[in-house]
């Protein structure tokens, strides 16, 4: 595991308190154009490939999941991968960057405060729209790569890579402050 993922997994511990994260969801869910019910996200009962979704999917809190797949390389205790299965959520221990898909595999793709983190931000997001017609993501944007966060990811590469225009604001709410970059890409 290379030491940027090793400063992750320290971040997530045991675990047990995901509050930080779970937080953001709804905000980055809000934005990434996914409908909302009390605390769920409905889904058109559709199969989901969530990139880097770490211990706590926002695909738990979702009605309407008929499959979906959780990648992500730090391999995260035994009871987060069994909570994953009882919702019928496959976990994968892996980078992004590795993601084999034939063209089509899933109905959407999630990536959401990820790729910060990647080895190459760039091939995930090819793999991304190689393995599903529809992409859903919220990036953090204009922020100098630091200890954990190889990458300083910008609209104009993430606009470049997906081949298509996001959005950009600056958030202040919920756990999300700075400057964000999300769309739904088909």
């Amino acid at each position: 595991m290379s030491e940027d993922y090793g400063f992750e997994k320290k971040y997530w511990g045991d675990c047990c308190n995901t509050f930080d994260e779970d937080q953001k969801h709804y905000v980055y869910a809000r934005l990434m154009g996914l409908e909302r019910s009390h605390y769920s996200f409905v889904l058109p009962h559709i199969s989901v490939l969530d990139i880097g979704g770490g211990p706590s999917s926002m695909l738990l809190k979702c009605e309407g999941l008929v499959s979906g797949t959780v990648v992500d390389p730090i391999n995260y205790p035994e009871w987060t991968k069994d909570r994953y299965k009882s919702k019928w959520i496959t976990p994968v221990v892996d980078i992004g960057e590795n993601i084999q898909c034939v063209k089509d595999c899933f109905d959407e793709v999630w990536i959401y405060n990820c790729m910060q983190h990647a080895v190459d931000p760039q091939k995930i997001i090819q793999n991304a729209r190689r393995a599903a017609p529809v992409l859903r993501l919220f990036e953090w944007i204009d922020i100098p790569a630091h200890d954990g966060h190889p990458h300083e990811l910008t609209e104009a590469s993430l606009n470049a890579w997906i081949g298509a225009e996001g959005i950009v604001t600056t958030l202040a709410e919920s756990g999300c402050y700075g400057k964000a970059y999300y769309g739904v890409f088909k």
